[in-house]
């Protein structure tokens, strides 16, 4: 099947002007100033988006897609995405992860959801692990499961954090190896994403493992690094050092101290961080608890997937940068972080994966792999479950 989106402000994510983009199945196939003779191409779809930005899919790196929480007990376990949640909210691929709860959640139910997205119509990956070192498996290593199972593409673990299983330095660095060489041997990232929780320690122990071995600073990937201003500055630090940040976008009533993902934003550009190492994501669907001085629950919510595209428009409208930055971080950062194969820009070859905005930034279409998701802001592909 054609599709032809005509007269679309294009950034991909750099702006590159007024375009037309002709999709064919799932890829891009031909952008071009304007793409006239099409009646050799068959039956085509034609799609005008004059005075609209055509942006690409957005890429959410942490998203709990069969729940997460359970920190309250088991009334407290958050809900398994549907896929309305991830298109209304512009998102074509997602990364799933485990958290708190390696007991009842599973990595094969993490993999059979990942698989199920992938079905009902968008791309997804997975990182093996979860809060608790030696970390849960498929094959029973984590070299293992990033060189075998194909949607691995990195080991998920905490740090910093009341609720992780207290591993030692050099527990931590015999995983973060692990999951190296795993994606050295499969040609995957192999990152080891670091939840950090709110501990006195901040990113203490990843400086001691680039200091104390021959692992590189590239091979660890913190988020939630904006809980306070103080997370924050340490975050800044790894940036500088050569890291990349993961900001979190969801921000709960019941942390008030956490710094809302725009600020961030904000903060690491009065302080120079250079922008292709900072990335956004959502923590959609996991829980966000607050924890009172003796690490009692206080509060908890379930959080949004939308606030990835919530925060985005926020960063723009607010003029901390213009839409082409600000696109980095959840498009072209995320997919080279990851090595996400054809994710992340609008270049012909790539996948079909395009979101359409309007004037002030709401989103219009969304398109997954060359499927047309929602359509004037109505969502048209809904999950099995969801009719």
């Amino acid at each position: 099947m054609f599709k032809l989106l005509k007269n679309g402000n294009v950034y991909a994510p750099e702006f590159i002007g007024k375009k037309d983009i002709l999709l064919v199945n799932r890829t891009i196939a031909y952008i071009a100033d304007k793409i006239k003779d099409i009646s050799t191409f068959g039956d085509v779809e034609v799609i005008d988006v004059s005075g609209c930005s055509v942006v690409p899919g957005f890429i959410d790196q942490h998203v709990h897609i069969i729940g997460g929480g359970g920190e309250g007990g088991f009334s407290t376990r958050t809900p398994e995405i549907m896929l309305s949640d991830l298109t209304s909210a512009g998102i074509t691929t997602v990364v799933g992860t485990l958290g708190t709860d390696g007991v009842t959640r599973h990595l094969e139910s993490l993999l059979a959801k990942a698989r199920g997205l992938e079905e009902e119509g968008i791309s997804s990956w997975i990182y093996t692990g979860a809060y608790q070192i030696p970390s849960p498996t498929f094959t029973g290593s984590v070299r293992s499961d990033i060189m075998l199972i194909d949607k691995v593409v990195g080991c998920k673990a905490a740090m910093s954090d009341h609720r992780s299983s207290q591993p030692l330095l050099s527990d931590y660095a015999k995983l973060a190896a692990e999951t190296r060489t795993g994606g050295m041997l499969s040609g995957k990232a192999g990152v080891l994403h670091l939840h950090m929780g709110d501990g006195n320690r901040k990113l203490d122990m990843i400086f001691s493992i680039i200091a104390e071995t021959e692992l590189p600073i590239t091979q660890f990937t913190p988020t939630h690094l904006n809980k306070t201003k103080e997370f924050l500055a340490e975050g800044i630090r790894f940036a500088k050092a050569g890291g990349t940040i993961d900001i979190t976008t969801s921000s709960p009533a019941v942390a008030p101290q956490r710094v809302q993902a725009p600020d961030a934003i904000r903060i690491c550009l009065q302080e120079a961080v250079p922008l292709e190492r900072i990335t956004l994501s959502s923590d959609g669907n996991g829980s966000m608890p607050a924890f009172n001085e003796n690490r009692e629950l206080v509060g908890l919510m379930a959080a949004s997937p939308a606030s990835l595209y919530e925060s985005l428009r926020s960063i723009v409208q607010q003029e901390i940068m213009p839409l082409a930055d600000a696109l980095r971080f959840i498009t072209v950062n995320p997919a080279t972080k990851l090595k996400l194969p054809n994710k992340g820009r609008i270049t012909t070859g790539y996948d079909a994966d395009i979101v359409i905005l309007d004037k002030d930034l709401n989103i219009q279409h969304v398109y997954a792999k060359g499927r047309c998701m929602v359509e004037n802001r109505q969502v048209k592909v809904k999950g099995v479950f969801e009719k």
